[in-house]
This record gives C-alpha cells, sequence and structure tokens, in this order.
C-alpha cells in the first residue's frame, strides 16, 4: 500500500467541513482536499544549481447558498480556523447575486469507481525509497556537459541546464450529495536545455524531456544529449521562398493545430460565442480521415483521470469521428445555459488516430517527399472565434523525402478548418510521456510566408 499524502485525519476533517458548512446553510457544497509533494535538482553546465523540496496542500470549497454560489480556498487545516473561514464564506455568498444555473452535477453522474485513488494504477512507490543523494546523482549522470569531447564536431556546447524532478499528487473531492472521489499519482520528470555556438559563434538553443508515472520508463540517460543533437541540426537554416507546401508537423509541438481544436469545443467557448466550431455538434466539418479520441481510462497513463473536477465520471469517446463532431465539453454551469446536456468539462488523454499508413516521421517524410517539417513555433497567435492562425515557425526544408536544411524566418498561415481538411497523413509516432497523444501531421497546400 502506498504512503498516502492525504492522512485519515485531514480525510475527517474535510468531512467536518462539508457538514458544517451545511448547518450554517449552504444547501450544497463541494470540497476538494488536494496535497503534492516534489523534491527537484537543478544542474547548470555541470554543476548542481538548486535543489528543492516542497510540500503543498490546499482545501477548495464550493459553496451554494440560497441560490447563489462562491468558491474559496485555504491551506490552513485546523478544525477552529476552518469552521471561522466557513462562516465567513457563507456570509459572503450571500451578499452575491443569485444565479440560477449553479448547482451540483446530478448523483448519477459522478464517479464512483474512485474511492481508492489507485485505481488507474498511476502510483510508483519507487519514490517513496529515493533518497536525495540518488536524485543528486541521476541528475549530474544525466548532463551532457562532462562528455562534451563526444559529442557531435562543429559546435561547442557552451550553456546546459537541466532538472530531475519527481512527485506525488493526492486529491480528494468530496459533496453533499455523497460523492467519495480520490485520485493519487506519482510523476518522474527530467528535461534539458542546450545552447551551442556553432562555427561563426552563432548560438543555437534546444531542448529535450521525458516524463512518466512510473520511474523504470523515464528515459533520462540520453536527455541532455539529445537535446545537444536537435540544437546542432539547427546550424546554418537558409531563407525559403514563400508559397504554398506540405506542412509535416513534428510530434513534438503538433498540439499547437490541436488544442485550438478543444478549446473551440469548450462550453465556455461556446456559450460566449467564442468560437469557431460554434454550432457543430454532429455535423461533418473535417475530413474522414480525421478521428480523436478521449481515452481519459487508460490505466497506467500519463494524463488519465476516473472524474473531472466537478467529479463527474469520465468515459472514453470519440471527440471527433471521421470527421464528425461528436461531443462538446460542457459543466454542469454552463450546459443549462446553452439548454443542453451536460457532458464533462475537458477532453483527459485525447489520441489522434494513423492514417495515411505511415507509422514514424521518417515514413511520413518518404511518402511526401517534399514539403517544410515544422519541429518549433516562434510567437505568433490565432483568432478562437474565426479559426484564422499565423504562427513564426522553425524547422527544415525536406526534398526527396530527407531533411535538406534548417530554415529561418517563416510565417505558416491559414484556418485551422482549412487545414484539418487538408489533412493527409497522421503517423502513429506519439510520445507516451504526454497527455495528448498526437503524431507527426502532414497537411497538404499550406501557405508559408518568408
Amino acid at each position: 500500500m502506498e504512503k498516502a499524502l492525504i492522512t485519515p485525519e485531514e480525510i475527517a476533517l474535510a468531512r467536518h467541513c462539508l457538514a458544517y458548512a451545511q448547518e450554517q446553510g449552504a444547501q450544497m457544497v463541494r470540497i476538494t482536499l488536494s496535497k503534492s509533494l516534489m523534491n527537484l535538482v537543478g544542474v547548470l553546465s555541470g554543476e548542481v544549481d538548486k535543489t528543492a523540496h516542497a510540500l503543498d496542500r490546499s482545501l477548495q470549497l464550493r459553496l451554494f447558498v440560497d441560490g447563489k454560489f462562491g468558491s474559496f480556498s485555504s491551506n490552513r487545516l485546523e478544525k477552529e480556523g476552518l469552521e471561522a473561514f466557513l462562516r465567513s464564506a457563507i456570509g459572503t455568498v450571500r451578499m452575491l447575486e443569485a444565479d440560477e444555473f449553479r448547482r451540483l452535477p446530478e448523483p448519477e453522474r459522478l464517479a464512483k469507481d474512485a474511492t481508492g485513488g489507485q485505481e488507474l494504477g498511476l502510483y510508483d512507490s519507487t519514490v517513496e525509497n529515493l533518497t536525495s543523494e540518488q536524485r543528486r546523482e541521476l541528475a549530474l549522470a544525466s548532463m551532457a556537459w562532462p562528455r562534451k569531447a563526444q559529442l557531435e564536431n562543429g559546435f561547442t556546447l557552451i550553456a546546459e541546464e537541466g532538472e530531475y524532478s519527481d512527485s506525488v499528487f493526492d486529491s480528494l473531492t468530496i459533496d453533499s450529495q455523497g460523492l467519495y472521489a480520490r485520485h493519487t499519482e506519482t510523476s518522474f520528470e527530467i528535461g534539458y536545455e542546450s545552447t551551442i555556438q556553432d562555427a561563426r559563434g552563432n548560438h543555437i538553443s534546444s531542448y529535450w524531456w521525458d516524463a512518466q508515472p512510473y520511474f523504470k520508463d523515464l528515459a533520462w540517460k540520453d536527455c541532455a544529449q539529445t537535446a545537444c543533437r536537435r540544437a546542432a541540426a539547427l546550424m546554418g537554416p537558409q531563407t525559403v521562398p514563400g508559397g504554398k507546401y506540405t506542412l509535416i508537423l513534428d510530434s513534438e509541438c503538433a498540439s499547437k493545430v490541436v488544442t485550438p481544436l478543444l478549446n473551440a469545443l469548450g462550453g465556455y467557448s461556446l456559450q460566449q460565442k467564442n468560437s469557431f466550431l460554434n454550432d457543430s455538434l454532429g455535423k461533418k466539418l473535417f475530413p474522414d480521415n480525421l478521428t480523436i479520441l478521449d481515452l481519459p481510462r487508460t490505466k497506467g497513463q500519463t494524463g488519465c483521470r476516473l472524474f473531472d473536477s466537478e467529479g463527474v465520471a469520465t468515459r472514453e469517446m470519440p471527440i471527433i469521428e471521421k470527421g464528425v463532431v461528436k461531443t462538446y465539453f460542457l459543466s454542469t454551469y454552463i450546459a443549462p445555459k446553452m439548454q443542453m446536456e451536460p457532458t464533462i468539462e475537458d477532453a483527459t488523454r485525447i489520441r489522434v488516430l494513423p492514417t495515411g499508413g505511415c507509422r514514424t516521421q521518417e515514413e511520413v517524410l518518404q511518402q511526401v517527399q517534399d514539403g517544410i517539417l515544422v519541429t518549433g513555433f516562434n510567437g505568433g497567435n490565432s483568432n478562437p472565434a474565426t479559426g484564422n492562425f499565423s504562427y513564426g515557425i522553425e524547422g527544415f526544408l525536406v526534398k526527396g523525402g530527407k531533411k535538406v536544411h534548417p530554415v529561418r524566418e517563416m510565417l505558416v498561415t491559414g484556418n485551422f478548418l482549412d487545414l484539418w481538411n487538408n489533412l493527409a497523413i497522421a503517423a502513429d509516432d506519439a510520445r507516451n510521456c504526454m497527455s495528448k497523444l498526437i503524431p507527426t501531421l502532414a497537411f497538404r497546400n499550406v501557405d508559408f510566408s518568408a
């Protein structure tokens, strides 16, 4: 059994607060008790630069009083202090305007299978036995700095900054309708940013990282070297003429074109008419080869949850299926404003299904032959109401299925609906450490300008 962060005494205190709030006149109450423990070792150019050990806790209160609503939080977990805090909070809520749409979710929608916190298998007990010295040794051993002479020729590693961290997160949500939902997980993370200097004295930076719920799966050994290689690959950029190209989007940054779709399907954006996907439910706005799933209940996988922040049970479902919009993300508060049924608040662990017959980025390049491979974005913006976007990019010109040279000072522009309707390929190389499983993507006829 794991060493739980939330103690039985703290659970009893949360229950007491729930009952006390009702005694003081709150008709409905939801309480979320959260605790986290984090250990971190930072390194800078060959030496330990910082260490951190942090324990955080908070008690979040959602109070529904006489048709009015207020949200409050405290990190002081003493009975008398919390009782005084609750009395004051309820008094504050009574001074607010009534809001007929504020309520708790219907009991039948609440999660009933998350009582222990360990149902998804996201806790690794290794974290309990790691020592400060082991963390320090791991951070130092993962650096590229001591092995500079073994790196590729043609550049000098002039700065390297990295962090190793591990953390435990434990949360419990209860409400006045009988909800009891707990989630416990560990996370082990490593990340490096490397700055190199080429033969002309130019400085170029890049990064690499990994994060896993289980320590044994953390790819820490080559993290810093990968950051160096990514920086070295960007040496010698050249200007490419503007025009229409096939956009090949690296999986590391592909969320840039997926997250706006999810945001546009969110209840707040839809209700405020600030979404380019207004009135899209059930409509085929995307091509047959686009399917995006939400897979929140996959055991042992980063980002998975059995319930959302309201305590509503998650479920595995299509978001977009063969081009058809299948769901909105509507909270209990937003849904009635739109005269619709509530769903869950947000996507949890999405997956873009492969299409086009390619597994890896290399296979995508071979199939596409010519285009621009985008590996990062440098500024820019998008309009959530229209779906128009303009982003600065970095990446590579692709000719004959191979990267020819880096490109510089280019913009990619367009509209998300048009972009996705030109989807040609979605590979099967999504990084498992991300909560959004988005692979290398290829889109035809995309506008680039120099």
